[in-house]
């Protein structure tokens, strides 16, 4: 008997642990990777985005597993779908100073 008891407590001890664990890293990492892959799933030509790597740009193509992003008048450059961190085209933007 003495044994169950200890186990008991050490089950009730690691339970609220593992359980905080799961909500605060596990769930919202799940939420994250739904909405990013939800993101590149709707992902369409004339769409501004931006890349992993930081670079901006145009979507011109829509391949299955690439996109072709325009960066500048004649250069299109082909990237993976996972490769585009955001998509910027419902944000305004400011005025560029010149």
């Amino acid at each position: 008997m003495p044994q169950q008891s200890g186990l008991t407590q050490i089950l009730f001890m690691y339970l609220p642990i593992i359980a905080i664990f799961y909500f605060l890293i596990i769930r919202p990492q799940r939420q994250q990777q739904k909405k990013t892959k939800e993101m590149l799933d709707k992902l369409k030509k004339n769409d501004e985005v931006i890349t992993t790597s930081g670079i901006h740009g145009t979507v011109a193509i829509v391949k299955e597993k690439t996109v072709v992003v325009r960066v500048d008048e004649g250069c299109r450059i082909e990237f993976d779908r996972e490769s585009i961190a955001s998509v910027t085209s419902g944000e305004v933007k400011p005025e560029v100073v010149k």
